[in-house]
């Protein structure tokens, strides 16, 4: 007499079968030659991958120019900005990382060479059709009383609750000490890597 595939018996049988599918998956992914010439990017740790870069998000505060010589030992430099896709990145990402209004991150822009000419860190200027000044921006303000004759040569960015039309720049002075954000190409690796 055969017993009716029921009850406990029955979800056993389906389990084992999902099991089954499982574990082919596995197999496929990770020990087949199915995707051996799969290629991915990657970073290392304490990077994050977005649109085939690199950003790390330092927390310690510094100056420019630390920050910068920071970012070039870990590989990279400060980020330069190339669109408004990574600005939207960066605005978003910097919100959930700034603890009040003037926690605000270096980034690879500087006109200290000579004022008004903004270049990013590889030396090229500043589009002026991608920029992301906040009102009133750049200012150069030289402090009360000229306190701060050498004016504001390097720039920050982020808003702690989200900027308007994406508009989070601010020149600073480049001793003044801020978190930063630095930026590295990703590089190629083999299907050990995690894809993202």
């Amino acid at each position: 007499m055969r017993r009716p595939q029921g009850g406990e018996e029955g979800k056993r049988c389906g389990q084992s079968i999902c099991c089954a599918i499982i574990h082919v998956l596995i197999y496929l992914i990770f020990c087949s030659d199915l995707f051996k010439d799969e290629t991915c990017l990657k970073c290392g740790a304490g990077w994050e991958l977005h649109g085939g870069t690199c950003y790390n998000f330092s927390t310690g505060k510094s100056s420019w120019t630390e920050s910068r010589r920071s970012c070039r030992d870990l590989g990279g430099d400060l980020v330069k900005i190339d669109s408004r896709e990574e600005q939207m990145f960066l605005e978003e990402k910097l919100r959930g990382l700034m603890e009040e209004a003037e926690d605000k991150f270096w980034i690879g822009l500087t006109d200290s060479e000579l004022e008004g000419r903004w270049l990013w860190v590889d030396g090229s200027p500043l589009n002026e059709s991608l920029k992301f000044w906040c009102n009133n921006e750049p200012d150069n303000w030289k402090g009360i009383n000229n306190q701060n004759p050498a004016g504001e040569d390097c720039v920050r960015m982020g808003e702690r609750g989200g900027a308007s039309d994406l508009k989070c720049w601010l020149d600073k002075s480049c001793d003044d000490p801020h978190k930063s954000i630095c930026e590295k190409t990703a590089v190629s690796g083999q299907t050990s890597c995690v894809c993202g």
